[in-house]
């Protein structure tokens, strides 16, 4: 992850790595995790997500977005992209800071999906103690309905 200056793991206040397998397309799992016009449908903690300036349906680098995820408004720009293999992009709403990163990993029987998020400020500083469990939580459910849609989902 090219994590920005106060947002590495050892310096946050939260930190969650998940990691699953696809058995399946790599191209696959790139598009439904680049759609993010479509989370909504797949992600339960994504209640709803909009475009910046007529971007979108899918991620590119400078990509910036508004969304409620873990029933919070954030607004997003994506900072890294590296097509089939790796997606970041930052957060930010009163109190809170967050850094979330994608890495896809092809092995001889799938791909290695890992995903990598990290969040301080004066919230999760306050409520790091619980935050850190359901952040991992949530990350958890991502990447397994990933793995769902991707491998059972309609292009």
């Amino acid at each position: 992850m090219q994590w920005p200056a106060g947002m590495e793991p050892e310096h946050a206040a939260v930190y969650a790595r998940n990691e699953i397998k696809i058995v399946g397309a790599q191209s696959r799992v790139w598009k439904w995790l680049c759609r993010a016009a479509l989370w909504p449908t797949w992600y339960p903690n994504c209640a709803w997500l909009k475009f910046e300036n007529g971007a979108g349906p899918d991620l590119a680098v400078g990509t910036n977005f508004e969304w409620k995820t873990f029933g919070v408004r954030v607004r997003s720009t994506v900072r890294a992209f590296e097509p089939m293999r790796s997606l970041e992009w930052d957060a930010k709403t009163t109190g809170l800071r967050a850094y979330h990163g994608w890495l896809l990993e092809p092995s001889p029987d799938g791909i290695w999906v890992i995903s990598e998020g990290t969040q301080d400020g004066i919230l999760p500083r306050l409520a790091g103690w619980s935050l850190g469990g359901i952040v991992h939580r949530g990350h958890q459910t991502w990447v397994e309905s990933l793995r769902q849609v991707s491998t059972t989902g309609s292009d």
